[in-house]
């Protein structure tokens, strides 16, 4: 089980620090708890646990999911679009180390 690290100045800037509780997270995006589960179910995101077994969600698993909910308003069946979210961001990883690669050349 992963426990939540606990909380200090540089976890506030911490992309992938887990912040949110679930109810918090799906209260941010307009969602419900529900839809947060299903991404953990289709492995888009697995978010961390606290001491107590809770969901804790990073800034960065809340953008994923914001993107996963605007496809599936969008009409998307949910494994596509949890499959689009992974594609794009390995995409953008690549695009990231090719521009690394290039500046040091």
């Amino acid at each position: 089980m992963n426990s939540t690290p606990p909380a200090g100045p540089a976890s506030f800037d911490d992309d992938d620090y887990p912040a949110f509780t679930m109810g918090r997270a799906a209260e941010m995006l307009g969602t419900t708890p529900g839809f947060l589960r299903s991404l953990d179910e289709a492995k888009l995101i697995t978010p961390q646990r606290s001491e107590g077994g809770h969901r804790r969600y990073s800034r960065y698993q809340l953008r994923l999911a914001a993107r996963a909910r605007e496809l599936v308003d969008q009409g998307t069946a949910l494994e596509a679009a949890c499959r689009i979210i992974i594609l794009e961001d390995q995409l953008a990883e690549a695009l990231r180390i090719n521009e690394e690669r290039d500046k040091q050349t």
